[in-house]
This record gives C-alpha cells, sequence and structure tokens, in this order.
C-alpha cells in the first residue's frame, strides 16, 4: 500500500514554495517532505527533476529549507539575518552547479548536472533565496498572518499589502473562524 502525503503547496517563488515544505510551524506541523521519495517529488514538481534522492541529501535539503525560512522571518521583521542561515545558504548556493538553459518557448530551465542533480538543484534554491533576501527582485517578504502558519511569503502584489501565504488555505481558514466567531456572538 502506498503511503499518502500532504499535497504539497506550491507558490510562484522557488525558495519560499521551498519553505512551505513544513507547514503550520507555529500550530501542528505539517512535514510535506517526510522521505528522499518526496523531496525528489517537490523537486520534479518545481522544475527540478532529480533521479533519486538520499535521506543524507534530504537532511542538506531540510537544512536549507529552514536556514531560508529563519532568514526571510528576520527580513519580513526587519532584523538582522541569523549568521548561521546566511552560511548555510550561500553553502548550498556555492555548491550547486546547475546551468540556466532558455527552453524553446522562451522560458528559463535549469539544467542539473550528473554528478549531484540533489546538490545542484538546492544550490538553485539557494541562489533563489539570495535573490530575495539581497532586495533584487521585486517584492516584500511578509508573514503568514494565520497564527499557526507565520510562514514566509514573498508578495508581488501590487499593493504589496497580502497578509496570508495562501489564500487558499490560511486566508479562507481565518476569513472562516472570524466569520463562525461573529456568528456566535450574535446569537
Amino acid at each position: 500500500m502506498r503511503a499518502v502525503f500532504p499535497d504539497f503547496r506550491l507558490g510562484t517563488e522557488l525558495a519560499t514554495s521551498f519553505t512551505a515544505t513544513l507547514t503550520e510551524r507555529c500550530g501542528d506541523a505539517v512535514e510535506r517532505i517526510p522521505t528522499p521519495q518526496r523531496l525528489a517529488d517537490w523537486l520534479a514538481v518545481s522544475g527540478l527533476a532529480v533521479d533519486s534522492c538520499t535521506a543524507a541529501q534530504l537532511d542538506l535539503a531540510r537544512e536549507l529549507r529552514e536556514s531560508i525560512h529563519a532568514a526571510a522571518t528576520a527580513a519580513a521583521r526587519r532584523e538582522p539575518l541569523p549568521a548561521t542561515a546566511v552560511r548555510i545558504i550561500n553553502d548550498r548556493s556555492l555548491a550547486g552547479r546547475a546551468s540556466a538553459v532558455l527552453t524553446p518557448d522562451g522560458t528559463r530551465a535549469w539544467r542539473l548536472g550528473p554528478d549531484s542533480p540533489v546538490e545542484d538543484a538546492l544550490g538553485v534554491i539557494a541562489a533563489d533565496a539570495i535573490a530575495i533576501l539581497s532586495g533584487e527582485r521585486d517584492g516584500k517578504l511578509a508573514l503568514c498572518a494565520s497564527p499557526t502558519c507565520q510562514a514566509a511569503f514573498f508578495d508581488t502584489s501590487q499593493s504589496r499589502t497580502r497578509r496570508w501565504c495562501d489564500m487558499n488555505t490560511c486566508g479562507n481558514r481565518q476569513k472562516k473562524a472570524r466569520f463562525n466567531a461573529k456568528q456566535r456572538t450574535q446569537q
């Protein structure tokens, strides 16, 4: 029987989507990459397909994920970036040897090397995090307003006033809770 895993939360930004492989960080945390194969699945749906992944590579990926989350949280709060997180993000970026390639339809794709494709994929994610954290990309880092989530996300909306990491999950959950509370007070 095949194990059933929670769906991935895929956003438009690679680095913050990667941090969403652990959700509900301030509540009942949901690990969305509990196995090496599940990391390989996430990489594939994110355009960074690899043939396989080891437990050690999963550990490297989780360490990168938590470092990106820590740095993005600090940046959203306008606090200094944690030195350890910066070191890990930089180390993963330097270890990756992926190449950007132009597809026939004019979009960018990534070509991972044959020797260390998982490390190459992590390098792409780390480089994306660096672009976001350094202010190179147009947008604003923010934290989800859900008290159980608090996910860091990259707000590229025109007004830069998004409150939720994902309107379909956290936003709807919070709106429903407010509605139910209002209904109880009116009874």
